[in-house]
This record gives C-alpha cells, structure tokens and sequence, in this order.
C-alpha cells in the first residue's frame, strides 16, 4: 500500500511538473525575460519625456538553457511534494469513509490550485521582474497565512458537517483578505504594467492547468490498486 501511495504520487508530480515547465516555456517566460530587459534597464518603458510607452517583444526564449533546467527541476521537485501531500489526503479522506474517483482527484487539484495559487494571488499577484513590492519577509509570512487558512477552509467545506463547519470556513477564507497583505503606500516601477497583468494571469492559467493534471494523475492512479 505505501510502495503504491508513492509511486502514484511521483508519477503525478513528475508529469505536472513536465507540463508547467512546458507551459511555462510557452506561455510565462518570453513575458520574463522582457520584464528583465526593464528590470536592467535595457528597455525603459517611463521615459524622461513622459511618454508611457516602449517596443514589445522578448529575448530569444532558449538562450539560456541552464537557466531553463533549473525551472524544469524546480517545478518537478514543487509538484512532485504537492502530489505526496495530496495522495496522502486521499488515504486519509478514504479511511474516513469519502469515496475517491479521477473526476474527484480533479477537484482537489482545483482545490490545491485554490489554495496555492488564486487565494494568495488576490492580494500578491505573481510579480513579473522590474514590479515594486511590499518587504520580502512581510509578503511571505502573509502568504503562508494565507495558504494555511485556505486549505483548513476547503477542508471544512468538503468534509465538515452543520452551518458551524460552513461559517468557520467563510470566515477563514476571508481572513487574510481582510487583513491584508502587506501593500507599497505608492504605485511606481520600471515595468509596463500591461505586460505584469499579462504574466499574472498567464501564470495563473499555468498553474491551473498543471493542478488539475496532479489531481487527475493522482487520483487515477492511487484508485487503480492491484
């Protein structure tokens, strides 16, 4: 039983990380590497004369290819853990008696995708190079809060029982947004802020892509037992 619960969660993790590394190649990095040509300064988008515009387009996207094996093995190692995490949920949710299926193991990874990517996102969206923000150390302990109390909410909406569980979950979601996360007093940066919308939401779009192929893969795999 551990020997399956692990092997169905490396096979997920591997093949989620393949296809965000692949979406990302596609889709994210040509928008990185021309928020680093305003980040060093290359391109300048705020001229001097107050003309709020500048050429598009970016580098060539496989120039450098150590780089892009470094993103490849970061995002296996990252869903790789996040499908241990989940496989383990699903032992879990099974000995207490939930029924598990793909088309349920595609809700979690929607659910994960909630939880690590859109929640957090709606107070720091994902940061494209030459983007302003708020102190490193502020913004992480912000986002674990958050994460955490995301996750405890979805738990209590998809496994707690009366109007209590359902209410404790609202207020949890809700929680981190209310208080905040940890914002600049002034809108500056050297970016255009078309292209930082367009790397947030094509992020984002990757990152749903990649946590439903986790939770399709893991679940069905971990239901297919011998």
């Amino acid at each position: 039983m551990t020997r399956h619960l692990l092997t169905s969660a490396l096979i997920a993790g591997v093949a989620a990380g393949f296809l965000a590394a692949l979406l990302q190649f596609t889709f994210t990095v040509p928008l990185l590497l021309e928020g680093e040509l305003y980040e060093t300064g290359a391109r300048i988008h705020f001229s001097a004369n107050g003309s709020p515009s500048s050429d598009a387009g970016h580098p060539p996207v496989w120039g450098e290819i150590g780089r892009h094996f470094g993103t490849l093995g970061m995002n296996l190692v990252s869903y790789t853990g996040f499908a241990f995490i989940m496989v383990a949920g699903f032992a879990l949710a099974e000995r207490s008696g939930h029924r598990l299926s793909p088309r349920i193991g595609l809700i979690w990874g929607l659910a994960g995708f909630v939880a690590i990517n859109l929640a957090p996102s709606f107070g720091l969206p994902p940061e494209l190079p030459g983007s302003i923000a708020a102190e490193l150390t502020a913004r992480q302990a912000w986002w674990i809060s958050c994460v955490g109390a995301t996750i405890i909410a979805l738990a209590l909406f998809a496994f707690g029982r009366g109007p209590v569980a359902i209410t404790i979950g609202v207020v949890l979601i809700a929680l981190p947004h209310l208080i905040g996360a940890p914002q600049l007093d002034t809108y500056f940066g050297v970016a255009a802020p078309e292209l930082a919308a367009h790397f947030a939401t094509r992020s984002l779009g990757v990152a749903a892509a990649s946590w439903v192929l986790l939770g399709l893969i893991a679940a069905t795999l971990y239901t297919k037992r011998d």
